[in-house]
């Protein structure tokens, strides 16, 4: 069987109720028929839990044991919610509701308030960073930026947890948690947010559960009507659920039991925001009755990557560990996880960037492979070291898709093109749906081939080039479908933010990373400190890490590599130790050494020294403060440091590398970037070797623009190095 997530985006629909379950093995199956009481699927990663849900649904509705529209399926993102209505779609139950808690509680608030309350529903707050700050500012309490960040969050977590002001410090205490103030400043924030909010009829998102949640307490009659609307309830990633959202769930459920929950204790990696296993946990207690299925079947990894899947939890402790699932690899044997050792955190960026250019030389896509990090102030060095290997990259959490504005421009053209009626000339012999819409975008930069690097100019190709294979899969999935089908098609997925997938590198954290795959993932700066973090303290918090490593571990599918650096930067004290999760998993740490791999393992690799030389810590050459900012260290002073940049050579570098740029048809960062032209023009170099020591110029730029560089530097235009580069190509 194949897995889910590589099935055909648009599989044809099934063309009965028992073709629903074909395809499913034996516990997927069961899951499927489990139609009535209380079930409980615990499901591994990679097990293929969405098939088996999803069938669950499309079963039950085409079987005509379940009405569509009483079926309410909720989720926690609206990527997961739109995925999961395109599935059920493909599977003949369109009509069934699939959100998100928030959109749920919504959508009923916004039908019930004039009912409940009367007038029109308080305006929605998008962002509430700004009114906390006002409070702050209120109560008297300065905060900086980080500061303000980590109270707003703290914030949703009282909420969350349905605490109010008045009780936020004792229930910190209780609790044990760390809170970012002191817990009385941050109650006193908290309670002048709340009054803010009231002042100007505003609602947070948080307070969408809380009214909804006090109108079905207080309205018998409403709180009826919602249970005769919804009969059958469907909870994904059940172990990520609140305490406020599971009290939703239970007045949405009233007396009734037809409720299926989904859920792995062992990622439970979001308990910081307010989330619990214990529901998940506790589920057979409070339904002594519930049908209970295991999903260990995975579906997505390699023996070698599950077997360190394994070996990880299988030195976890606590309640989440004593209900962990074995999983049981169904793909063939793939390559052992690699270890590596770097000297330090450039290194290690330089290193992955490397294997990574390797990796799609030999054919692996660069939209299949993934760069994980704990936080994510650890991109940046990533970024400079793929946009130095000509490698193309997208950074998660970063624009949404459909907000791009090469997707909204394509979106207008391909509206336009449809209206025509095929009768736009750019469509006269165009054949198919994706030639129609390759013809259009083709108008908005589209090309066959894309362009060389990385940088502003790939990303608007790589957008536009996602829409082209969306209507690829499109039209196999259904022959015959026009260029309306498909707008259509794409408006539904902008209101759900269902994006297509864009070719590049990702880089992400682990956190954002959830619910996510790749065939290549790169698990990076695993060091003490920061795989566990700093600040996670006590037991719990501690495997509360080793769970969120274990999610970076099961996104791969075939290739995985681990690694960690020694010291921060180029010439450091080598005081970092590899983080302690993999002590008895990776090679020669112990007496369970060999664990980690299935075939007896490969040992952890050390790169041999890069060509520069350390000599000691990197030192400003202005105030001799120590750098560790990458930028910094490039211009070997501090920012705020006074320069003495040679400022007529700078803007002769930089009209240079923008000519040169356009003709290798690549960003002008991939030749060199803003900090590295700042140094040049403060080292003023005279010599291949004095370049070559400026950071940010390694051998291949050296080889490729050097010439140019230092005649430029020298006082000429460059032209002379460039013709001697272009004879080299």
């Amino acid at each position: 069987m194949t897995s889910a997530t590589h099935s055909t985006l648009f599989p044809q629909v099934p063309d009965s109720a028992d073709a629903v379950l074909d395809g499913l093995d034996p516990e997927q199956r069961e899951v499927a028929v489990a139609l009535q009481g209380p079930v409980c699927v615990l499901a591994g990663a990679g097990t293929g839990k969405t098939r088996a849900i999803t069938h669950r649904i499309a079963y039950g509705v085409r079987a005509g044991i379940l009405q569509p529209t009483s079926v309410l399926a909720v989720t926690f993102t609206n990527r997961a919610a739109g995925e999961m209505r395109g599935r059920l779609r493909q599977l003949g139950a369109g009509g069934v509701q699939a959100r998100t808690f928030h959109s749920a509680a919504l959508r009923q608030l916004q039908y019930f308030w004039p009912k409940a309350v009367g007038g029109d529903l308080p305006r929605l707050l998008e962002r509430k960073v700004q009114l906390v700050a006002e409070a702050a500012a209120r109560c008297g309490i300065r905060l900086d930026r980080n500061e303000l960040r980590d109270v707003t969050s703290e914030i949703e977590w009282a909420k969350v947890t349905q605490t109010v002001p008045a009780d936020y410090p004792a229930v910190v205490a209780k609790s044990q948690r760390d809170a970012p103030r002191d817990p009385a400043e941050i109650s006193q924030v908290y309670a002048m947010y709340e009054q803010l909010k009231r002042d100007r009829t505003v609602i947070d998102f948080e307070d969408v559960l809380l009214l909804t949640v006090g109108i079905l307490q207080d309205r018998h009659d409403i709180a009826d009507h919602v249970r005769r609307q919804y009969q059958h309830f469907v909870v994904d990633e059940y172990q990520d659920v609140s305490p406020l959202q599971q009290r939703l769930l239970d007045l949405w459920l009233g007396d009734r039991d037809n409720l299926c929950v989904v859920g792995d204790a062992s990622q439970t990696i979001y308990s910081f925001t307010g989330a619990t296993p214990d529901h998940l946990l506790n589920f057979r207690t409070r339904h002594p009755r519930a049908t209970v299925v295991k999903l260990v079947r995975d579906y997505r990894s390699t023996p070698q990557v599950v077997h360190l899947a394994n070996g990880l939890l299988g030195q976890a402790r606590g309640r989440a560990a004593e209900h962990r699932l074995e999983l049981v690899s169904q793909r063939e044997r793939g390559p052992e996880p690699a270890y590596t050792e770097y000297a330090d955190e450039p290194a290690e960026a330089e290193g992955t960037a490397r294997r990574i250019r390797d990796l799609i030389a030999a054919g692996v896509p660069a939209g299949e492979i993934a760069v994980l990090y704990r936080v994510n102030s650890q991109s940046e060095v990533y970024e400079q070291a793929l946009a130095d290997a000509g490698v193309p990259y997208q950074l998660r959490g970063a624009e949404r898709f459909f907000e791009r504005a090469e997707v909204r421009e394509a979106g207008v053209a391909l509206r336009g093109a449809a209206r025509a009626g095929g009768n736009d000339s750019l469509l006269d012999d165009a054949e198919g749906l994706p030639a129609e819409v390759r013809a259009v975008l083709s108008t908005k930069g589209w090309s066959s081939e894309p362009p060389a690097g990385s940088g502003a100019v790939r990303d608007r190709w790589e957008s536009l080039a996602a829409l082209v294979r969306l209507a690829e899969d499109f039209e196999q999935a259904r022959p015959g479908a026009t260029l309306s089908d498909l707008v259509a098609e794409l408006d539904e997925r902008a209101a759900a933010q269902h994006a297509p997938t864009v070719q590049g590198v990702t880089l992400a954290s682990l956190h954002s990373a959830k619910g996510l795959e790749w065939d290549a993932v790169f698990l990076v700066g695993l060091t003490e400190g920061m795989m566990p973090i700093t600040y996670a303290k006590t037991d719990e918090q501690i495997e509360e890490e080793r769970r969120l490593l274990y999610v970076g571990v099961t996104r791969a599918r075939f290739h995985l590599s681990l690694s960690w650096s020694l010291a921060r930067s180029p010439g450091g004290r080598a005081s970092r130790r590899p983080s302690r999760f993999l002590n008895g998993l990776r090679p020669g740490s112990g007496a369970l050494g060999g664990r980690a791999s299935a075939g007896g393992g490969a040992g952890i690799e050390r790169p041999a020294p890069a060509r520069r030389k350390r000599r000691g810590p990197a030192l400003c050459r202005v105030c001799g403060k120590t750098l560790t900012d990458a930028g910094e260290m490039k211009l070997m002073r501090c920012d705020d440091c006074p320069s003495d940049m040679d400022e007529a050579l700078y803007e002769r570098l930089r009209d240079w590398r923008a000519v040169r740029a356009q003709e290798i048809s690549q960003p002008a960062y991939c030749v060199f970037t803003d900090k590295t032209l700042m140094a040049i023009a403060e080292a003023v170099p005279g010599s291949e070797g004095e370049l070559a020591g400026i950071p940010g110029v390694g051998a291949r730029k050296l080889g490729r623009f050097g010439s140019a560089v230092l005649d430029i530097c020298a006082g000429g235009d460059g032209v002379e190095g460039l013709a001697e580069a272009d004879e080299e190509m």
